[in-house]
């Protein structure tokens, strides 16, 4: 049977959760991307979401929540934390704390780890459903692993196809960026991945500098850590001065200096063949158009898409950072 693609309405919300109680998925809209939910107290219900994706088992998973007191039902928390939420939850901020004894969540949603990442969405339907579902959610991005994150209802659909039970309609992601993770179990706060909540806002936020933590892809301790992930179909290439013969273009800004290998100017190349993140060089509507414009790119026409240098300032750190995955070898 088809999934449903449904609107946030009172009714859907109340299907959606049903279904989840009774150890379903539904991809939800968040403001970062579609997560893929189940219920994070239920093995079976996670076992699925991994199964659905694709995605290692030893890859944690975030777990979603309404409100703080949901979180503190679950993970013991630390002044840093607390601060951390007052000020950016609800939001894309998600936060890797110490598990509560004998926490309810499942073993399997923090890889066995001693820690759980959990966050509070900013968007309104995705809290409605944690809150009429009345168990904390765990949501990675509602697609295959390894592919390019969703930022729409057809994205889910295109990547998931029938994996997924009911798909809430909640329409485009404001950021478009996965959340920016911390980990917050230590006596030093550490940016495991960097996203809408910026490098600069934490340490404002802190009043302390933040550690960066490298990429580990034997033990993440947080999603999004695999060195190659957010990845297209075809090749990646960074930091492009030019457009060789067959690729696609990815561009960010004033294209005035753009050329084509062999002659030519990339604002020349047809349609279909040139996006542009954002022609004012604004990093946030970069990071909001980068997965969408990624897939409309991922095209086996193209040999590679070029993708022009990015400032590595505030959230274009972020976005470099997604790039940089989706080009690793």
């Amino acid at each position: 049977m088809k999934t449903e693609i449904l609107a946030i309405t009172e009714n859907n919300l109340k299907r959606a959760a049903d279904v989840l109680r009774a150890g379903g998925l539904v991809a939800m809209p968040t403001e970062t991307v579609y997560g893929l939910a189940g219920n994070a107290l239920d093995g079976k219900a996670v076992a699925r979401i991994f199964e659905a994706k694709g995605r290692p088992s030893f890859n944690p998973l975030i777990v979603h929540v309404a409100s703080k007191a949901q979180a503190e039902e679950y993970v013991d928390m630390t002044p840093m934390a607390a601060e951390l939420m007052t000020r950016f939850w609800p939001g894309p901020l998600t936060l890797v704390l110490n598990k509560k004894t004998n926490c309810a969540v499942s073993e399997i949603c923090s890889a066995g780890l001693d820690t759980i990442a959990i966050r509070m969405p900013a968007h309104d339907g995705a809290r409605k459903l944690i809150e009429a579902a009345g168990v904390p959610l765990a949501a990675p991005s509602a697609n295959a692993s390894g592919e390019v994150s969703p930022t729409s209802p057809k994205h889910v659909a295109d990547s998931l196809g029938e994996k997924v039970d009911i798909i809430l309609a909640g329409g485009s992601c404001a950021v478009g960026l996965e959340s920016t993770v911390v980990d917050c179990s230590g006596e030093v706060p550490i940016l495991l991945r960097p996203g809408g909540i910026t490098k600069e806002d934490l340490e404002a936020a802190l009043e302390q500098e933040i550690a960066v933590a490298s990429h580990d892809d034997e033990a993440p301790k947080s999603p999004g850590m695999l060195l190659k992930h957010y990845a297209p179909h075809i090749p990646v290439r960074l930091n492009a001065v030019d457009v060789k013969k067959g690729e696609a273009l990815l561009a960010f800004g004033s294209l005035k200096f753009m050329g084509v290998e062999g002659g030519g100017y990339a604002k020349d190349l047809p349609d279909g063949q040139i996006l542009n993140l954002s022609e004012n060089a604004d990093l946030h509507e970069a990071a909001a158009n980068l997965f969408a414009m990624m897939r409309a790119l991922d095209d086996p026409q193209f040999t590679a898409i070029a993708v022009m240098n990015i400032p590595e300032a505030g959230i274009g750190m972020a976005i470099n950072d997604r790039l940089r995955r989706a080009a690793a070898k």
